[in-house]
């Protein structure tokens, strides 16, 4: 079972960027997935989920109507759609998958993480 992000880069304030969490060794079908990010000297924080149908999704009031996250299970694929994007997003992002069919924002519920995509935005 493997995850792999991707799509992370550089961007200036106000751009946006896309990223991808591929899954390698299962299938999405049965399984929430969550995005995360962790800056330099900060916790690791919870960003966005989406449900096991893709139908309900939730963000942090940080990147609330910002950020979209989507599904295409039959690519087995993640998406982080982020938009309008702020010095302050800079993190490396990571997607994790949780066995259960809705949104969770625990990252104590998730069990399968991927290596991590680094986003820097410039001022």
């Amino acid at each position: 079972v493997q995850l792999q992000a991707s799509g992370g880069g550089l961007g200036q304030a106000g751009t946006s960027l896309s990223l991808s969490c591929v899954a390698f060794g299962f299938t999405l079908d049965y399984h929430a997935f969550g995005w995360f990010r962790q800056a330099p000297g900060k916790e690791r924080e919870w960003v966005s989920c989406i449900n096991m149908s893709g139908d309900v999704t939730s963000y942090s009031d940080s990147v609330e109507g910002r950020f979209t996250v989507v599904r295409d299970n039959y690519k087995s694929a993640v998406y982080l759609l982020m938009k309008d994007l702020r010095p302050e997003d800079t993190a490396t992002y990571v997607c994790a998958t949780a066995p259960a069919p809705v949104c969770l924002w625990s990252q104590r519920s998730y069990n399968y993480w991927g290596q991590g995509t680094q986003v820097t935005v410039s001022s």
